[in-house]
């Protein structure tokens, strides 16, 4: 019989039980005498947060609650942190936690020790607010790319880490391609990720923002939307295949060189005489900064 799949994923399953790292000792003990291996109560002004903390906002109202959860009751479980030095750790997991027990007034925290690399850090703290505290998708986009980017992954190799299927990787690494202020509607739950995956279909940056503004001036719903995004797409085939047409091949692929460049809608416009003109559309005064710290490097 085969044993039972993993949720997790098997490479973060084998991470998070390793025993040389894991927690194997339930002795309550002090900062001073920590161990790795070892749950201990440290002083909180000894630890430092995670760098690859993925979460870059935390919602002071629901921080406020765990403090008043936590004065009353303590720290129900333990966060994780790494050992840095002789009384120096830094968090692995469990950032929320920690803010809530320094509100709270609290000197020290009940911690679990484990010896971790940078790259270990990196996942343990994605998988545990992943599968815990439920980051927005915007932030599981950013963290999926940390983990292709620094850790040197594949879509694939990502997939089995997080015990996701390829498409779903994919399809929140494509949110990091949609135009700023469509991000922070997702980072703020102003649309849903269904929202978002019908937006993503659409390849022209101008279209993908007038449904964006469709939905919210009508507050449409996600089966709406991808109505739209069916009828858009018919008129951009036919609007493209007219002008391919009329724009020679050279200038075409230059043009779609500048498009995939600027993320944006450019067009060229050649005359008769050689000279033309290009134009780069913008949508936004962030989308216009953007475009324009790109010409700056």
């Amino acid at each position: 019989m085969n044993p039972k799949r993993n949720a997790l994923g098997k490479g973060l399953s084998a991470l998070l039980d390793n025993i040389d790292t894991d927690t194997n000792s339930k002795q309550d003990i002090t900062g001073s005498s920590a161990f790795a291996g070892s749950i201990a109560s440290i002083l909180i002004e000894k630890i430092e947060t995670n760098p690859f903390q993925p979460r870059d906002h935390f919602n002071e109202e629901s921080l406020n609650e765990l403090s008043e959860s936590i004065k009353q009751h303590g720290v129900i479980q333990p966060i994780t942190v790494r050992k840095l030095g002789y009384d120096k750790y830094q968090i692995i997991s469990g950032e929320r936690r920690f803010r809530a027990s320094k509100l709270a007034g609290l000197d020290y925290i009940p911690a679990y020790i484990r010896i971790a690399n940078d790259e270990s850090m990196l996942e343990m703290a994605i998988v545990e607010n992943i599968h815990r505290d439920n980051l927005n998708a915007v932030e599981i986009a950013v963290s999926y790319k940390r983990l292709v980017d620094e850790c040197n992954l594949s879509q694939d190799d990502l997939a089995k880490k997080v015990g996701k299927d390829r498409t779903t990787v994919t399809n929140y690494l494509r949110l990091l391609k949609l135009p700023p202020i469509i991000q922070a509607a997702i980072r703020d739950e102003k649309i849903s990720m269904g929202h978002a995956r019908a937006i993503i279909s659409v390849d022209d940056v101008a279209m993908q923002l007038k449904i964006f503004n469709d939905i919210m001036a009508g507050n449409l719903s996600v089966r709406k939307v991808e109505d739209l995004v069916r009828g858009s797409s018919k008129r951009t085939k036919k609007a493209a295949a007219n002008t391919t047409a009329k724009l020679p091949s050279d200038y075409q692929r230059i043009q779609d060189r500048l498009c995939d460049i600027y993320e944006t809608k450019v067009e060229i416009k050649p005359a008769p005489d050689h000279s033309g003109k290009i134009i780069i559309n913008y949508y936004s005064t962030d989308d216009l900064n953007r475009m324009l710290d790109m010409l700056d490097t």
